[in-house]
């Protein structure tokens, strides 16, 4: 085996092998069906606890990667066949019933909140009142950089990252950067807003099927579609989570097309998984991909504040069509949202949720 794991790395140990093994299971390294090497082997070639290879696996476990069979160990279950129709996945026909969202508990403590907002107006007094850049403030896009590379494997420029207020808005910043003439794919069934905003603004709208591991290959083959709007995590009425093989068959789509992806990840950071899942737009490598996140429901709903990145290859053109446009969030609840992600109190937020949810599974 090749595995190995670099003790000065600021990345811990367990993410690093889940990295190495994740790269082989999809370089074909290990091909459908086949087994890994047990918990114990692996720990002894690469240095570390049985504790930290388990922890490895089960985040492999998590993203559909491989699947745990007792007394005898993890098979890999990724196959690139997945990327073709199987008659064995079925479409939703009902949409299971959902709380709403506010009762869920998922929003950061007022405590927390209050005590930032003082702060924030003790550092920064009367500069609070002035007028956002364009694109939001360089300490909000900085800060949001540095959390993409951290939780979700997203490297990206600060100048990649556009503030807004809330996800309705890119909706109809993105149909006037990609035209009206493209026509968008959605999922069926999904948040009936996405769609009503796009027919606003003009667009044709085709709505595909969707199963519990995504959009159904017959229905991406079918649509005219060369721009597809997903919520690949918790998709909200469904709760369809997109497997890791339909994430690529996405990515394959719009490359195939010339196309492009729209990932709504609303819902990923409170992922019962001990670290957040995959993103299309981390997988990507054609620019295809613009991916959207707002506060709502981590903050408070009543944030009206989110962040869309952009691909470095739409930045000119975001520049030359919108780049006039103003900054829809105020500078207080920008330079708030800053110095939560900043402080560390965002993400351990997000883990205290995620613990209270691994604990009442």
């Amino acid at each position: 085996m090749k595995y190995s794991i670099d003790s000065s790395a600021s990345k811990s140990a367990y993410m690093q092998l889940y990295e190495q093994l994740r790269s082989d299971i999809v370089g074909k390294a290990y091909e459908y069906g086949k087994k890994l090497p047990s918990k114990r082997l692996l720990a002894e070639e690469t240095g570390v606890s049985v504790i930290t290879v388990e922890h490895a696996y089960s985040i492999l476990c998590d993203e559909g990667y491989v699947e745990s069979r007792q007394r005898s160990g993890y098979f890999v279950i990724y196959k690139e066949s997945d990327f073709l129709f199987s008659s064995e996945s079925k479409p939703i026909t009902t949409a299971p019933k959902h709380k709403p969202l506010h009762n869920q508990g998922s929003e950061i403590p007022f405590s927390v909140i209050s005590r930032t907002m003082r702060k924030v107006l003790s550092d920064y007094g009367e500069d609070i009142l002035v007028k956002s850049p364009n694109h939001g403030l360089a300490e909000l896009r900085s800060a949001i950089s540095s959390y993409l590379a951290r939780s979700s494997g997203i490297s990206v420029l600060p100048e990649q990252i556009i503030i807004g207020s809330g996800a309705e808005y890119f909706y109809s910043l993105i149909v006037q950067l990609l035209g009206r003439e493209h026509i968008f794919a959605l999922e069926n069934p999904s948040y009936e807003k996405i769609r009503r905003v796009y027919e606003a603004c003009g667009v044709n709208c085709h709505m595909l099927k969707l199963s519990y591991d995504g959009i159904l290959s017959r229905e991406l083959d079918r649509t005219k579609a060369s721009v597809l709007h997903i919520t690949p995590f918790n998709s909200f009425p469904s709760g369809a989570t997109a497997t890791a093989s339909k994430r690529r068959e996405y990515l394959r789509w719009a490359e195939k097309r010339h196309g492009f992806i729209i990932e709504d990840n609303y819902d990923s950071e409170l992922t019962v998984s001990r670290k957040n899942e995959d993103t299309v737009f981390s997988l990507d490598s054609t620019g295809s991909v613009i991916y959207l996140n707002t506060f709502s429901k981590t903050v408070a709903p009543s944030l009206r504040a989110g962040y869309m990145v952009l691909p470095v290859t739409l930045l000119p053109l975001f520049e030359e069509k919108l780049g006039f446009y103003s900054c829809s969030v105020p500078v207080f609840e920008q330079l708030v949202l800053a110095e939560l992600i900043n402080s560390g109190d965002f993400e351990r937020h997000i883990n205290r949720i995620r613990r209270l949810r691994r604990k009442n599974l």
